[in-house]
């Protein structure tokens, strides 16, 4: 029998240290005291607004029902004191954000295998949870000294219902939003493909890929989103990358593929890019390195 068999509380796990805050909460390294398994523990106030509420409740069934090797494991869920507590599949080697931190720039090799990882995981969600994510950004992926790479945070998700084609709600973070997002417009599965080729390119350049024309900084925040709706896509420089990358990320952005819910994942998948540099095995764990 497995621990995750049994029903866990707050008495099996010895809280080590704070890793991170997630959406409506904080997440907490812990081990469990008699196995000695490590969790991140996520703590949720319930003393919030009901529209805050329904969201957590829409985060537990999404993070519960979801087995991909691409998604980040829930492996239970308990209320103790007034908080929501969900026991989570603990990446040991932090966030892409962090990574990002340490490293400056991550090469396309690396870059190859963990974009295919996150594209394998987008396609999960989409076609077999009917979930738009909303939130893809660095700190919302996860990565371990195995090299794994995941997605995690589904408290600004939703289901996608199989009758419905797009929503019209306004949440995640702005910076990695597709432009119809920003405009108001309504948006589909797509918004988050937009999102995930903002955060390769940025893993690939070094910096956010929108830049003011002067270089030295926006003016504020409302000129930032007005350059990413009004502005043509950011591409990778041709004289620093290979021509396989840079197609890679044009074709991210291109409008002639079908709208077919998933074809664009399906496209990106078969990109020449993972034939050229996926086959080389690069190994991603030897990469990254110790965030704690």
């Amino acid at each position: 029998m497995k621990v995750e068999d049994v029903q866990l509380s707050m008495d099996d796990l010895e809280m080590i240290q704070v890793i991170g805050k997630g959406s409506g909460g904080v997440v907490q390294l812990v081990q469990h005291k008699w196995v000695g398994t490590f969790y991140a523990l996520k703590g949720i106030q319930m003393n919030i607004q009901e529209a805050v509420r329904k969201q957590i409740v829409q985060e537990l069934k999404i993070n519960q029902a979801t087995q991909s090797p691409h998604i980040v494991s829930c492996h239970q869920s308990f209320y103790h004191n007034g908080v929501i507590y969900l026991v989570l599949e603990y990446m040991d080697r932090g966030s892409l954000a962090d990574i990002i931190k340490q490293v400056k720039t991550i090469l396309e090799p690396y870059l190859a295998v963990l974009c295919k990882q996150v594209l394998e995981g987008l396609l999960y969600l989409h076609h077999e949870r009917h979930v738009i994510h909303r939130d893809i950004k660095p700190s919302n992926l996860l990565v371990n000294h195995k090299g794994e790479v995941k997605i995690t945070d589904f408290g600004v998700s939703a289901v996608l219902a199989s009758s419905i084609g797009q929503r019209d709600t306004f949440v995640g973070t702005y910076n990695y939003m597709a432009p119809e997002r920003i405009s108001g417009s309504s948006y589909d599965y797509k918004s988050d493909v937009w999102s995930l080729g903002l955060v390769i390119l940025e893993c690939a350049i070094g910096r956010f890929p929108y830049t003011p024309s002067e270089g030295e900084g926006w003016l504020s925040f409302y000129e930032l989103l007005e350059a990413i709706v009004d502005q043509p896509p950011p591409g990778a420089p041709a004289d620093q990358f290979s021509p396989e990358f840079c197609s890679f990320i044009s074709a991210w952005y291109a409008k002639h593929y079908s709208p077919k819910l998933h074809t664009k994942l399906a496209h990106l998948l078969h990109s020449c890019l993972f034939s050229c540099l996926v086959n080389l095995n690069e190994p991603l764990a030897l990469f990254v390195c110790p965030c704690w």
